[in-house]
């Protein structure tokens, strides 16, 4: 029985919310950083194959995925371990929660860390909006190219001629005006959608956008856990002790 109680508090006190955003969080963040490095790898390839021959058109861009990969290695870092922290937090807060009506007495130091957390957090999160929101341009961009490669494949349903169905990198900005030739056209265009890297690199940023959604409302609830208990510690608790 003793070990029986024993496991009882200890699921009583567990911080369930905080559990499953800890491991929704390294999902994503998994999924979004090892999914979005390949897929812009995948995107310079088929830059430098298909769209541009001069290096100089696609130079600027290199440096930036390059960057952007760097990135990605620092968000990964310091997601996992911010990851950690707030699950450690959670179980203190929780705890402190579960017997804020006995003789447990939160400190002045625990409800000021309770509140910088639920700052990062929220800041974190509307940070995390705009990687969001900007995750999901290139499967904007990838998925227009599908669609004019499945209209190119299927001519019936479509009445413009095939030779004016392109996909064209300067619009969007990936390449100058400039660049030669730096749009794809008709059955050229059908070759490149049908290669296992078009297909790779569009389900890798799909991937991506999955990871950062999954990211987003790990995020939220996170901040919903944490505002949560840091209200009842504050609102509620008894006493302080230094």
């Amino acid at each position: 029985m003793g070990l029986l109680e024993c496991c009882a508090r200890c699921l009583v006190g567990a911080p369930f919310a905080s559990l499953v955003a800890t491991g929704l969080c390294f999902f994503g963040v998994a999924l979004f950083c090892g999914c979005g490095h390949e897929a812009l790898t995948g995107t310079e390839k088929l830059i430098e194959t298909y769209f541009s021959k001069n290096y100089q058109d696609y130079e600027y861009l290199i440096n930036v995925i390059h960057a952007f990969q760097y990135v990605i290695y620092g968000t990964a870092s310091f997601f996992f371990l911010y990851g950690a922290l707030l699950l450690a937090e959670g179980f203190y807060t929780t705890g402190a929660v579960r017997q804020i009506f006995g003789d447990y007495k939160t400190t002045i130091c625990g409800k000021g860390l309770s509140a910088t957390f639920v700052g990062i957090t929220y800041a974190l999160t509307v940070v995390w909006l705009l990687v969001f929101a900007c995750s999901a341009v290139p499967v904007y961009i990838y998925f227009n190219t599908w669609t004019t490669c499945q209209s190119i494949a299927f001519p019936s349903k479509t009445s413009a001629s095939l030779g004016t169905l392109c996909a064209d990198a300067r619009m969007y900005g990936v390449l100058p005006w400039n660049a030669f030739p730096g749009k794809v056209c008709g059955s050229n265009l059908l070759s490149i959608c049908k290669t296992a890297e078009f297909q790779m690199t569009f389900h890798l940023f799909i991937a991506a956008f999955v990871g950062a959604a999954a990211t987003l409302v790990s995020l939220l609830t996170f901040m919903i856990a944490a505002t949560y208990n840091f209200a009842v510690l504050k609102l509620m608790g008894r006493g302080t002790k230094f």
